[in-house]
């Protein structure tokens, strides 16, 4: 028998007129097939990985089984429609800790509309996309059978800012995960979730070591899932920590150019889990609960809404349009800048490299400030994130822009 999935944190839900996912008892799960070229893209996609040599066998495993195409019952009531049948990653878990994380500083394709491209640059600058090159899609946090999951909405989660992202990577392996966000997280499971051999920094790397060299896909809009199971960690027990990749409806071929776009969030991740493992209990963060809610849960307390304030109580200047520098030493407006205060150049027309930047990334791994360069061909934007200057430029606030489509 087809049911929702019990512990989905990002996508469509399936409901009463509402098409989503499925799952079933055999550990399989049914995802609607999109109607339109993103549906045959994924399908083109799943159907190439068992037989691309490219490859190889240690990597495979960081994408879901795929068991082809199914005409299943709509969860919507509309009769029969295809669907992908994949496996159901949630399956053996009982109350998983759960991270969607969104991949790139762009979620659009270069063969994308400009209807489309417009609706992701419209999500990617709300969100910590170009700040960071990720940004989270969905969570769940397991506290206590009596407590629950901390389960922001999703649209919330969509727009937490840069700060909170970082404050939600210390969360998720914390143990005192209650309602008060001004709570210091206190890691206590980040060497069992995050470090170790086994654990997700390791199992980072290791994709970051392959995207470092294929030139097979350009994934857009992909995502890292994170699970981990919490009561295990509470009892001295592995958490089965592991990562997934998921979503693969804007793959386009690589065409022997690395993906930029992904490597460079895939790189400022590992940063910042990195940053918790090295001092996990060095946590600078403090976030109150004071801006407008209405797009969260009642009970997670994560600043919503900064469309009227001026500076959340972070230091993070919510309205950049007439500021220099904002508290946490991020310049705003950066045009007539040279350096801001976190030493990031902001005006590198005339540059090769910022001091933060690695020239060369064939024999390092990661920069400071997370960001791999190869500065043959590339140079670095306001925020840190790649262009390729035959075809980009930089718009006035630090978004690299395609000229092609857009005149932003």
């Amino acid at each position: 028998m087809l049911k929702a999935p019990q512990h989905q944190v990002a996508g469509h839900e399936a409901g009463i007129g509402k098409l989503g996912p499925l799952v079933d008892e055999s550990g399989r799960f049914y995802k609607p097939l999109q109607g339109d070229e993103r549906g045959a893209n994924e399908v083109a996609f799943y159907s190439s990985l068992s037989t691309n040599s490219g490859i190889p066998e240690h990597i495979q495993r960081f994408f879901p089984t795929f068991y082809g195409t199914q005409l299943v019952e709509a969860s919507d009531g509309s009769g029969l429609l295809p669907h992908l049948v994949l496996e159901d990653l949630a399956l053996g878990h009982v109350n998983p800790s759960i991270m969607d994380i969104k991949i790139g500083s762009r979620t659009w394709a270069p063969e994308a509309s400009e209807k489309y491209i417009q609706k992701c640059l419209k999500k990617d600058r709300e969100s910590s996309s170009l700040s960071l090159g990720f940004r989270l899609s969905g969570l769940q946090i397991y506290r206590s059978k009596e407590l629950g999951f901390w389960k922001p909405g999703k649209k919330a989660a969509q727009k937490l800012s840069t700060e909170e992202v970082k404050l939600v990577l210390r969360r998720f392996v914390s143990s005192n995960t209650l309602n008060d966000l001004d709570l210091r997280p206190d890691c206590a499971f980040a060497s069992t979730v995050y470090g170790g051999s086994t654990g997700i920094l390791s199992q980072l790397l290791e994709l970051k070591a392959w995207f470092e060299d294929q030139t097979i896909f350009h994934l857009y809009s992909c995502s890292i899932l994170v699970i981990f199971e919490k009561e295990l960690a509470l009892k001295g027990k592995n958490p089965g920590a592991h990562i997934k990749l998921i979503d693969f409806a804007h793959v386009y071929e690589g065409r022997g150019v690395i993906d930029h776009n992904f490597l460079g969030g895939l790189c400022s991740l590992i940063k910042f889990i990195s940053d918790i493992l090295t001092a996990p209990s060095d946590c600078r963060i403090d976030i109150s609960a004071k801006a407008d809610q209405k797009n969260l849960t009642a009970d997670n307390g994560v600043v919503a809404d900064h469309k009227s304030h001026t500076a959340s109580d972070n230091g993070v200047v919510a309205d950049q349009k007439n500021l220099t520098v904002s508290d946490n030493g991020v310049v705003a407006d950066q045009k007539n800048l040279t350096t801001s205060k976190n030493g990031v150049v902001a005006d590198q027309k005339n540059l090769t490299a910022s001091d933060n930047v690695v020239a060369d990334h064939k024999n390092l791994t990661v920069s400071d400030n997370g960001v791999v360069a190869d500065q043959k061909n590339l140079t670095v934007s306001d925020n840190g994130v790649l262009a390729d200057q035959k075809n980009l430029t930089v718009s006035d606030n630090g978004v690299v822009a395609d000229q092609k489509k857009l005149t932003d």
